[in-house]
């Protein structure tokens, strides 16, 4: 065999090792890109009547991190409206269930079931009394706190373990029921501190999802 014909089988040789070094890096790839996919989900009350409510500060931050990162969140699915893309290279789906708060969780579980995901892969967002407006907290777990729309997602996946992040409304007048107070739209001087609190929200969970829980609260629990 002529060195010409050596020659040409080791570039074959070498071509196709290459071809499945490539060919497994892709695969690896795409494993890894579906693993790390986040369920991300804002919980308010649907309607223009309840747009710019206390109760609704979860929609905000969907809006906030659809603006940022260029995604659509317009399709009708799953009691939601929803949309996909990425953060960080990590690939999410923004949701805004549309049950009205206490039904929330029917929602929840059905992205859940749909996108075959588990609590580990949801992040839901959502407004707190017992917190200062502009303040914000990221916890890993806990109890519904009183929350009709955290409860019912509890009741509805079975299991409270799963990434929040409450943004503050702050507490009601003396003498004014809680359930009237997360209906109210925020006051005029409000509106900075919220500003700022949904930036900072939408700051919080792109660092969230590029690192880890534990880190983002030390970042941003303060």
């Amino acid at each position: 065999m002529t060195n010409l014909r050596w020659l040409d089988l080791i570039k074959i040789k070498i071509c196709c090792y290459y071809y499945e070094l490539i060919s497994n890096y892709n695969r690896v790839k795409r494993k890894k890109w579906y693993l790390t996919v986040k369920l991300i989900i804002g919980l308010g009350n649907p309607g223009n009547e309840y747009k710019q409510t206390r109760h609704n500060v979860g929609f905000m931050v969907i809006d906030e991190l659809a603006s940022v990162y260029n995604i659509s969140v317009n399709k009708k699915k799953y009691k939601s409206f929803l949309g996909k893309g990425s953060i960080n290279d990590i690939e999410v789906i923004l949701a805004k269930p549309q049950t009205f708060m206490n039904l929330s969780g029917d929602s929840v579980a059905l992205m859940l079931k749909g996108f075959n995901l588990s609590a580990d892969d949801l992040i839901i967002i959502y407004d707190d009394m017992d917190m200062d407006i502009g303040r914000i907290r990221i916890r890993d777990k806990g109890s519904h706190g009183g929350h009709r729309g955290v409860r019912s997602i509890i009741d509805a996946i079975g299991t409270d373990s799963f990434v929040r992040i409450k943004i503050g409304i702050g507490r009601p007048r003396a003498g004014m029921d809680s359930s009237d107070y997360v209906l109210t739209n925020f006051k005029k001087d409000e509106l900075p501190m919220l500003k700022e609190a949904i930036k900072r929200a939408s700051d919080a969970l792109s660092f969230l999802i590029k690192n880890n829980v534990a880190a983002a609260m030390n970042r941003y629990n303060k």
